[in-house]
């Protein structure tokens, strides 16, 4: 991992409403990422996770405070940034491999047809799909379908990648597999990673940090974690880690300890 402070939100103010429905959701975030660290955002439902996460996206401005990302503020949605949502949102009268498509046509419009053609098919085949690239999404397994959408996402070649649990809806079996490749696809591209999970095994085998926010309203980053467990990380090794149960230990007591969480 390269340690260049790369993405940026500093004293983050976000408000919603105004009069006696104002809500102070987030209150004076600051929160850096390195270029190509995987960083994972935990913390309870209504704690400005989606929110902090919708502000890189540039789905939202912040009521006060800056996003940058390699020095430059983020104002609206761009293609060095992609999202993938718990729900795959694929195109769904369009192929496997047309969705994946339009995404290397947005990023490489000059591109000879050809190519652009071969490039949407090896995402597909990175995520292990060859043999479905004509389905429509309806034809898919919900596994198959955020395959899909990942594949897509990274057909732009972010810079910057946000999940907002990714594989929240998937039985265990799947979400592993998937959680091995987005590994694959992290790795050998080095794209910057902000996801969210609920998930806290999840967040240890994905991370090189685990950041927790604290309840809302007024949410702030509560602590963060470094992931010291060596990659290429496998579950068993992962399990066998001494740093493993202490880590989860203290994560699980953190989302447990309601008077940290409101008093961070």
């Amino acid at each position: 991992m390269n340690e260049e402070k790369f993405v940026e939100f500093s004293r983050i103010q976000v408000v919603f409403g105004s009069g006696s429905g104002r809500y102070h959701a987030l209150d004076g975030v600051d929160l850096d990422l390195n270029k190509g660290e995987f960083v994972s955002l935990i913390g309870h439902s209504g704690c400005g996770k989606s929110t902090l996460l919708n502000l890189l996206a540039g789905l939202q401005l912040p009521t006060e405070g800056l996003v940058r990302v390699a020095g430059k503020a983020v104002t609206g949605p761009g293609l060095d940034r992609a999202v993938v949502f718990q729900s795959h949102s694929l195109l769904p009268w369009l192929s496997v491999e047309a969705n994946v498509q339009v995404a290397v046509d947005s990023k490489h419009p000059d591109l000879p047809k050809k190519q652009r053609r071969e490039e949407a098919l090896r995402l597909v085949e990175m995520v292990h799909l060859q043999d479905h690239a004509t389905k429509k999404p309806g034809e898919l397994s919900g596994g198959m379908r955020q395959r899909a959408g990942i594949a897509r996402a990274f057909a732009a070649k972010p810079e910057v990648l946000l999940m907002d649990e990714p594989f929240g809806a998937l039985d265990a079996l799947t979400r592993g597999s998937m959680q091995d490749e987005l590994t694959e696809l992290w790795q050998s591209q080095q794209t910057t990673v902000l996801m969210i999970t609920h998930d806290v095994d999840e967040a240890i085998f994905l991370s090189d940090r685990i950041v927790l926010m604290s309840n809302g309203p007024r949410a702030r980053i509560a602590k963060q974690w470094s992931v010291n467990i060596p990659r290429p990380r496998t579950r068993e090794t992962m399990l066998e880690h001494p740093e493993y149960l202490l880590l989860k230990r203290e994560l699980i007591h953190s989302l447990n300890d309601s008077h940290f969480l409101s008093a961070a």
